[in-house]
């Protein structure tokens, strides 16, 4: 009867699988978890409202989530489509490489004002994929898709790899008291310093590949796009 009490991780499995609504199927799995685990519901209310106390992040991420849709309500992601019409000779894959830039950069320096449901979902992917509109006119399901992953995996480096650069951030003092632990004389500027060459390293690999997406584009949509420029 223990394994009943991973059913949270299958609820999120399938809930991922199926493509419902991510917050709200961590909430439904943690809620489900914890009554199967014999607590009452006001004990999983209170343990969901301490950790939103205790984890000011977390907090301030939940509270965008109703601005950003009411952003998208009123026509947020129009606005983002037509502002990336209006730029000269842009491309799917340059306006990722300059998100992924500015997410390296904004990682560096412990500013947490981007992330998937703040940009990605309201702005970069849908500027990203106007950009595709405008330079080729449609593109198909499996491009529309491609660029999605493109766009949320330019989130993923610039922060993953950018993040240790910044000397308070919980990542850089995890390594620091961990080679301190095994008899390392290191500290936090020196971690910091060690990780500017992997997040350089990433924002250039990312560079290349979204200039592979470009070219995968060009040469998928090479007649539409000379049309268009005709």
């Amino acid at each position: 009867m223990e394994a009943i009490k991973l059913i949270g991780i299958l609820i999120m499995i399938v809930g991922f699988i199926l493509k419902k609504d991510t917050i709200a199927t961590v909430v439904a799995a943690g809620i489900i978890t914890g009554l199967v685990s014999g607590m009452s519901f006001l004990e999983v209310l209170e343990i969901l409202g301490s950790s939103f106390i205790s984890q000011r992040t977390a907090t301030l991420f939940v509270l965008t989530l109703p601005v950003v849709g009411i952003c998208e309500q009123y026509g947020l992601k129009e606005k983002a489509v037509d502002l990336i019409g209006k730029a000269k000779n842009a491309t799917a894959g340059k306006v990722i490489t300059l998100y992924q830039i500015l997410r390296a950069l904004g990682a560096a320096f412990s500013l947490r004002l981007t992330g998937h449901p703040q940009f990605v979902r309201p702005l970069i992917q849908p500027m990203a994929q106007g950009a595709a509109q405008v330079r080729y006119g449609e593109v198909d399901e499996a491009d529309e898709e491609e660029i999605k992953a493109y766009c949320a995996a330019s989130d993923n480096y610039g922060n993953f790899y950018a993040q240790n650069c910044f000397m308070g951030n919980a990542g850089t003092m995890l390594i620091v008291s961990t080679l301190v632990e095994q008899g390392y004389d290191v500290d936090a500027l020196q971690i910091a310093l060690c990780s500017i060459p992997a997040a350089l390293v990433s924002v250039l690999a990312g560079a290349v590949f979204n200039w592979r997406l470009d070219r995968h584009l060009d040469k998928k949509y090479q007649g539409i796009e000379r049309r268009n420029r005709g």
